[in-house]
């Protein structure tokens, strides 16, 4: 009987000390970190996000930056961004998809902030649209 609570509880510690190591970032490397997250959102290091731009996180649910929900945000994400140009709703004059083209269709933009103001009971944030 002694043998056997030791057993289960050298095993309760051996599972407790991997949540305490395996699910911590490391710290001395941050960049690994940031270039996980991407390649999990299917970018690539060098993705054209923002083109250029200051780039930011990608854990909401909202892309403050483009105006749309992140999981349909195809200019952070060049998965998504492929998905729109097979089903053809590509503007190429803005390279972005023509659905979430606000240059060409401002209206848009009011049916996009309408589901943000659903969901938060606020407007959103002003998208860039360049």
């Amino acid at each position: 009987m002694r043998l056997i609570t030791k057993n289960l509880l050298l095993t309760c510690l051996i599972t407790a000390s991997y949540g305490f190591v395996g699910c911590t970032p490391n710290a001395a490397s941050p960049q690994v970190a940031k270039t996980d997250h991407a390649n999990q959102r299917g970018q690539k290091d060098g993705d054209e996000h923002g083109k250029g731009k200051s780039e930011h996180a990608h854990d909401g649910w909202w892309c403050n930056e483009h105006g749309v929900p992140e999981a349909e945000c195809a200019l952070c994400n060049s998965r998504i961004a492929a998905d729109f140009q097979k089903k053809g709703d590509w503007c190429k004059e803005h390279d972005r998809p023509d659905s979430q083209c606000f240059i060409c269709h401002p209206e848009k933009l009011d049916a996009y902030a309408a589901r943000y103001e659903a969901k938060f009971g606020k407007k959103p944030p002003k998208p860039d649209l360049n």
